[in-house]
């Protein structure tokens, strides 16, 4: 395997607090009042109306375009409903919500969950530890893959541990020196070359190369973990897509 023994990261001067962001308008899924008005109007009326205002409110009241028109507190109360929904359905997709993340190792997959689930993000997830035959494993993981696999709320909530599987892009155990790979559908296995272990992404095409010793790649950052859940954690974060 690429990975040796764990790392210490070098101590970093604290950082400066970030500034608050600015406050944002909230999102209107279906566009302005305005906007829903101008959609009752058609080319005709504003042939004759010669005004869009105008038209806009006759559109309200109803003597133009559909006799069911919304006033504009029944349609910003719809907006903020289907606001409220679309927020809900986002949290829920997410495993980590809500969870009270006890190690660094667990904080480190919730920052990366919603990011690797739309795609934006394909991480690689080095694990070193014992299974439950206290035999040491380790394998690199497929973290978007497995999103779609494994109950991550039972992670998140310490009830159980990601841990190496024989199924994940490589496996190692370390008392019977058995090695597997396996491709996922992000990555192709690329392990039998002169420079070690490769990750090739399906997506971009872009290699990952886990040697901790070496430039792990095009857009690919690679990330101690300093955990107490695990001998030794590592992330090799790829932005997916983008041009080095």
């Amino acid at each position: 395997m690429a990975e040796g023994p764990p790392e210490q990261p070098p101590e970093e001067p604290p950082e400066e607090p970030p500034e608050e962001p600015e406050e944002q308008p909230a999102e209107q899924p279906f566009g302005s009042y305005e906007q829903y008005l101008e959609e009752q109007v058609t080319p005709r009326d504003l042939y004759y109306l010669e005004s869009e205002e105008v038209a806009r409110q006759l559109a309200r009241l109803g003597f133009i375009g559909s006799k069911d028109v919304l006033q504009r507190e029944e349609f910003e109360a719809q907006q903020a409903a289907a606001a409220a929904l679309m927020a809900s359905t986002s949290q829920k997709l997410l495993a980590s919500t809500g969870k009270e993340l006890k190690d660094n190792s667990l904080q480190a997959l919730a920052e990366r969950e919603e990011t690797n689930r739309d795609g934006k993000l394909s991480s690689i997830i080095y694990i070193r530890d014992y299974n439950s035959r206290h035999q040491e494993v380790s394998a690199y993981i497929d973290y978007a893959y497995r999103l779609t696999t494994d109950d991550f709320e039972a992670y998140f909530s310490g009830k159980k541990r990601l841990l190496p599987r024989k199924t994940d892009l490589s496996f190692y155990n370390w008392n019977k020196n058995v090695v597997s790979s396996n491709p996922s559908p992000n990555y192709e296995v690329i392990a039998e070359n002169a420079c070690g272990l490769l990750f090739k992404n399906k997506m971009d095409g872009k290699i990952i190369n886990v040697n901790p010793k070496v430039y792990p790649g095009d857009n690919t950052t690679r990330t101690p973990v300093k955990t107490n859940l695990y001998l030794h954690m590592v992330i090799y974060d790829h932005i997916v897509g983008r041009e080095p």
